[in-house]
C-alpha cells in the first residue's frame, strides 16, 4: 500500500472522528436545551402539574334534609352518624384487588363476591371511589385505619343514614332511601346523579328526593403516593355541601298513632283528611313495615319483606282496589237526585229478595225484609232491593257510570305518593272486550250495589265524602304542607289548595246527600256504633263480599261534624277492613274511635273508653 493511500485512510477516519464529536456534541447541546427548557423556563408549569397530580378530591356528602309533622316540633326522621367504605380501582397495586377485597371482607364481614361485583375490571383503572359498604360501624373503620398501609386503594368517608323515628304506620308515607341502581342511575344521571348516592325508594323520600338530598361539596388535598395527606404542602380547597330542604307534611302525629291503634292489627287502612283543603292528617296502611331496616342496607331483612305474602309494602290506601260495596249508593243516591230518575219519595217494596234472571237475589235482612223504602229510608237502612230496582229500571249503566266517574272513580287523584293506582270503573264497551260478552241487567244490578267489576281506593273513597261535603268540590290530596330552610327554618314554599274536580250538580243535590248520610248514622245500619254524643256524624256503611266463600271487606266512610259554622272543622274519615281478617264488622267501631279521639282530643285508651268499647277488644299494647 503506497504512502497516499494510507494518507487518505487516516483523513478519511479523522473526518467520521470528527463528524461523531460534531454529532455528540449536538446532541448534549439538544438535551441542554430541553433540561433547561423543562426545568427553567417550564419549570413552573410542570411543579404545578406534579402538585395536581399528588392531589386528591374527596366528596363531602349532604345531609339530607330532615322531615316533619305539621306541628313542626319534632322531626319523624333525621341522619345518624354512619361511614362509608370505598376503593379507588386505579390506586390498587397491579394484581392486588384480590388480596385487597378478601381483607376488606374479612374486616367488615361481608362476602368477598359482593365486594368484587361492585368493581368489575373494566373498572380498574377508574380514579373514581367505588362504595362497597355503607352504614359501616366505627370499630370497623378503626380496624381498616390500623391496616391504612397494607390496604391501597382503600378508604371511607362520613355518610350519615336515615333515622326513622317512631315509623310504624307512618312507613308508607315517608318511604325509605337506598343506594342507586344502575337502571336508576342510567335514567337520573342527566339531573346530577352518580354512582353510590343515596336514592328516596319509596313514600315522601322519593316523592321529593330532589328536595331532600341538598348538595354535596368537596375537598381538595395533597397526598403522598399511598393516599396519605401531606401537611404543609399545597393549599386544602374546600367547598361546603348544603343540607336538603325540611319538609313538613300534613300528617298529625296524635291522629296518625289514634287511626293507627284504631285500625290495630288488621289488614286494611285509613285515611284521615279535611275536605276543604285536600290535606292528608292521617293515612294507615296495615301490615307496614320497618324502613329503618331498609335505611340500614340490611339484604336479609328487605328479602324477608319482599317474600312476606301480606305485602308489607303496598301501601293499601292507594295501591289497592276494593269493591266498594254499599258505600257506592252515595254515587247512586247522587244520581237517582240529579236525574230525577226516581221520585225519592215513592216507595219500593223489600220482601228480603226478589227473582231475575233464574236466580234469588237476596238483601242482607232476609224474608220479611225492609217492607215499603223511599230513598232516604233505603239509605239509612242500606236496602239492596230498592237501589237493584232503581238502578236496573230508572237509571241504566251509562248513567251510573258517569256519576261514578264525575266522583273520581276510575282516576287518579295526583296524590304527592309514588305509586297510585287509578281503580276500575266498568263499562259495557269494556266487559264486551275482556269476556266477549254482553253487558246484562244482571251486570247493573251488581254495580248499584258496589259489587261486580268496580274497584276504588280508600283514597277515592275519601275524595267521594268530600266531594259531598264541598257541594261538588274535591281538592286535590296532598301529604306535603310546607318547604323549609334547614338553617334558619324561614317557610320557602307552602301548598295551596287546588280543585281537582268540580261537578256541575247544584248544591241542594249534595244536601240532600249528606242529609241521608247523616240518616245512616241517627236511625240506620250504623246507628249502634257511631251515635256518639261528641260529634255528629254522618257517613256509610258497606260489607263487601269477597269470592264464594263467605268472607267480607268492612267499609265505613264518613264526616263530621254534620252540621257546622266553620266549615275548616270538618274531617274525612275513610277505612277499609280487609277479608283477610277475621270478621268483626271493625270499620265503624275504628271511625267512632278516631272521630272520638279527634274532637274530644283524646288518646286511643280514653276515646275506647268513653265510647265503652273497651270490652269488644283489648287495649293492651297500643302505641302511645
Amino acid at each position: 500500500m503506497s504512502d497516499n493511500e494510507t494518507n487518505n485512510e487516516d483523513n478519511g477516519f479523522s473526518r467520521r472522528i470528527g463528524i461523531l464529536r460534531v454529532g455528540l456534541i449536538l446532541v448534549f447541546f439538544a438535551y441542554g436545551v430541553r433540561l433547561f427548557s423543562l426545568q427553567i423556563l417550564s419549570g413552573e408549569l410542570y411543579r404545578s402539574r406534579a402538585q395536581d397530580i399528588s392531589r386528591r378530591t374527596a366528596v363531602l356528602p349532604a345531609q339530607r334534609g330532615e322531615i316533619f309533622d305539621r306541628n313542626f316540633d319534632r322531626p319523624l326522621v333525621m341522619n345518624a352518624d354512619s361511614f362509608a367504605v370505598n376503593i379507588t380501582p386505579a390506586e390498587v397495586p397491579r394484581g392486588g384487588m384480590a388480596a385487597l377485597t378478601a381483607a376488606a371482607a374479612k374486616i367488615l364481614n361481608i362476602p368477598q363476591n359482593e365486594i368484587e361485583g361492585k368493581i368489575p375490571p373494566q373498572f380498574y383503572q377508574l380514579y373514581q371511589p367505588v362504595e362497597i359498604a355503607a352504614n359501616v360501624p366505627f370499630t370497623a373503620i378503626a380496624s381498616l385505619a390500623e391496616r391504612k398501609d397494607s390496604l391501597l386503594g382503600l378508604s371511607w368517608n362520613s355518610k350519615p343514614i336515615r333515622n326513622y323515628a317512631d315509623s310504624q304506620s307512618l312507613s308508607h308515607i315517608l318511604g325509605y332511601v337506598g343506594d342507586i341502581t344502575r337502571d336508576e342511575l342510567t335514567m337520573l344521571y342527566n339531573q346530577g346523579y352518580k354512582q353510590g348516592d343515596v336514592i328516596g325508594k319509596a313514600g315522601i323520600e322519593r316523592q321529593y328526593d330532589e328536595l331532600l338530598r341538598g348538595r354535596e361539596g368537596w375537598e381538595t388535598r395533597t397526598v403522598d403516593v399511598r393516599g396519605r395527606r401531606v401537611a404543609g404542602r399545597g393549599e386544602t380547597t374546600r367547598q361546603a355541601p348544603e343540607m336538603g330542604k325540611n319538609l313538613v307534611l300534613t300528617i298529625d302525629r296524635r291522629i296518625q298513632t289514634l287511626a293507627e291503634n284504631a285500625l290495630g292489627k288488621r289488614m286494611g287502612a285509613v285515611v284521615v283528611m279535611r275536605p276543604t283543603t285536600g290535606e292528608i292528617l292521617a293515612m294507615v296502611s296495615y301490615p307496614w313495615f320497618d324502613p329503618n331496616v331498609l335505611a340500614g342496607g340490611e339484604r336479609a331483612g328487605y328479602q324477608a319483606l319482599v317474600n312476606d305474602p301480606n305485602k308489607p309494602f303496598i301501601n293499601r290506601a292507594i295501591q289497592s282496589g276494593y269493591p266498594p260495596a254499599s258505600t257506592f249508593k252515595i254515587v247512586m243516591t247522587t244520581a237517582i237526585l240529579a236525574e230525577n230518575a226516581f221520585p225519592p219519595e215513592q216507595l219500593v217494596l223489600c220482601s228480603g229478595e226478589i227473582d231475575y234472571g233464574q236466580r234469588q237475589w237476596r238483601c242482607h235482612i232476609r224474608p220479611p225484609g225492609h217492607g215499603r223504602l223511599n230513598l232516604s229510608q233505603a239509605m239509612a237502612q242500606s236496602c239492596d232491593i230498592y237501589y237493584w230496582t232503581v238502578g236496573r229500571d230508572h237509571l241504566g249503566i251509562e248513567c251510573i257510570v258517569s256519576y261514578a266517574m264525575d266522583y273520581g272513580f276510575g282516576k287518579s287523584t295526583g296524590i304527592d305518593l309514588p305509586g297510585e293506582i287509578e281503580g276500575f270503573v266498568p263499562t259495557p264497551q269494556w266487559k264486551d272486550r275482556r269476556f266477549h260478552e254482553k253487558w246484562v241487567a244482571g251486570d247493573t244490578m251488581n254495580m248499584s250495589i258496589g259489587q261486580g267489576f268496580t274497584l276504588v281506593t280508600p283514597l277515592q273513597m275519601a275524595n267521594m265524602v268530600c266531594m259531598t261535603v264541598n257541594d261538588g268540590t274535591i281538592y286535590k290530596p296532598h301529604i306535603l304542607k310546607e318547604v323549609r330552610d334547614p338553617v334558619s327554618g324561614a317557610v320557602e314554599r307552602d301548598t295551596r289548595p287546588e280543585v281537582l274536580h268540580k261537578s256541575d250538580l247544584p248544591p241542594e243535590i249534595f244536601a240532600t246527600v249528606r242529609r241521608d248520610m247523616r240518616g245512616v248514622i241517627s236511625e240506620g245500619t250504623a246507628q249502634f256504633p257511631l251515635n256518639i254524643k261528641t260529634v255528629e256524624i254522618a257517613g256509610k256503611t258497606g260489607t263487601g263480599e269477597v269470592g264464594l266463600e263467605n268472607r267480607w271487606h268492612s267499609w265505613f266512610t264518613a264526616f263530621a261534624p254534620y252540621t257546622t259554622d266553620n266549615p275548616e272543622e270538618r274531617v274525612v274519615v275513610s277505612i277499609i277492613v280487609e277479608a283477610a281478617n277475621e270478621w268483626e264488622w271493625w270499620a265503624p267501631y275504628a271511625s267512632a274511635i278516631i272521630f272520638q279521639g279527634i274532637f274530644a282530643e283524646q288518646d286511643y285508651e280514653e276515646a275506647v273508653r268513653s265510647l265503652g268499647l273497651q270490652y269488644l277488644m283489648p287495649i293492651q299494647g297500643r302505641r302511645e
